[in-house]
């Protein structure tokens, strides 16, 4: 899957990845629908990170990566 493109489907790849890496118990937290297109290079850096990250991420970058994505999906309501 070529995720260099901004699209529906890729954000909803990506936020599936995403909710499986974090171990998000609260899907709604990551539901690809209340995020914007505009914001998909964010986003795709933030999974970058996730995937690509070779040791298991700490509560803390957990928390700071779901804060991220909480502020994004608050850019994307405005």
């Amino acid at each position: 899957m070529n995720l260099d493109e901004a699209k529906e489907e890729n954000l909803h790849y990506i936020f599936e990845k995403l909710q499986e890496h974090l171990q998000v118990v609260n899907a709604a937290v990551l539901d690809p629908t209340s995020y914007d297109l505009r914001h998909y290079e964010d986003i795709k850096e933030i999974y970058e990170y996730v995937v690509g990250n070779n040791s298991t991420l700490s509560v803390k970058e957990m928390d700071a990566l779901i804060s991220e994505l909480g502020r994004i999906k608050v850019e994307s309501q405005k």
